[in-house]
């Protein structure tokens, strides 16, 4: 998998320069030690109409890959309807449609980069896996009548520039994707608003607010941050609804708050 070839040419990068580095010197009394000064962050980058430009290749945050309740700020609580929460506690790693090769869906993320391409009247979201995908945003537009809309594991998103954040407004979901490894359901009544800012080149914050009646006794907000990827570019990966290994994944999830003592 590609998780595991990234983790394993990182792991052989530092044992490498592990090997070529010479001991450090000791010290004399009194002698000072030289530290490098710190530069500062590299500027937001901007568009010739003077947007921010939101472009890049990004490493996903893993509060929105295995469990929501990572995302929520600290003493918070997922306001979680007990059919909901039956659901997720019921439901197994092996099942999920992302082990089954599907769309994460929204906000879920998926362990390996993604690329964001901006335009004026489109922006796109390229996902690396799992699966090798995208979704389309619309700029400054308007959703269709609701009854046009067929549900979809990404939804209909369009998209706004207030000041330096970029809002997405997304409704049509399916009601077939996990917003995580947990486990955790969702209606087709699902609506999220997501808010993407880039204080500094290699920073993107971002939060969402879900909500979805069906599932959740109120809406809620999620928070969560991605780095900026250097010097790489999102490898071909190849998932059809086959996968092999789904026969291996027993009992639960075990990176999430019902799975801890």
């Amino acid at each position: 998998m590609n998780a595991l070839i990234r983790h394993s040419v990182v792991l052989a990068l530092v044992v490498a320069a592990s090997w070529s580095v010479a001991p450090v010197r000791a010290l004399a009394q009194g002698e000072a030690l030289n530290t490098p000064k710190r530069t500062a962050p590299a500027a937001t980058p901007r568009t010739p109409d003077g947007k921010v430009d939101f472009s890049g290749i990004w490493t996903p945050d893993r509060k929105f890959i295995y469990d929501i309740n990572d995302a929520l700020k600290p003493g918070e609580t997922l306001p979680i309807q007990e059919w909901a929460l039956k659901v997720t506690l019921e439901r197994l790693s092996k099942d999920d449609p992302e082990a089954l090769c599907l769309p994460a869906g929204v906000p879920r993320q998926a362990p390996y980069p993604w690329r964001i391409l901006q335009a004026p009247t489109h922006m796109f979201f390229l996902f690396e896996g799992n699966i090798h995908s995208y979704r389309q945003i619309f700029m400054n537009t308007k959703h269709p009548d609701p009854a046009d809309l067929d549900p979809t594991w990404y939804g209909h998103s369009i998209g706004r520039f207030e000041g330096d954040t970029l809002v997405i407004d997304t409704v049509g979901f399916n009601d077939k994707f996990w917003f995580d490894f947990a486990g955790h359901p969702h209606t087709e009544q699902l609506h999220t608003i997501e808010r993407y800012r880039r204080p500094e080149f290699g920073k993107l914050l971002y939060e969402v607010t879900i909500d979805d009646p069906g599932a959740y006794t109120k809406p809620f907000t999620l928070y969560g941050e991605h780095a900026y990827e250097s010097d790489t570019e999102l490898m071909e990966y190849i998932c059809n609804e086959n996968n092999q290994d789904v026969e291996h994944i027993v009992g639960k999830d075990p990176r999430n708050k019902y799975t801890k003592p």
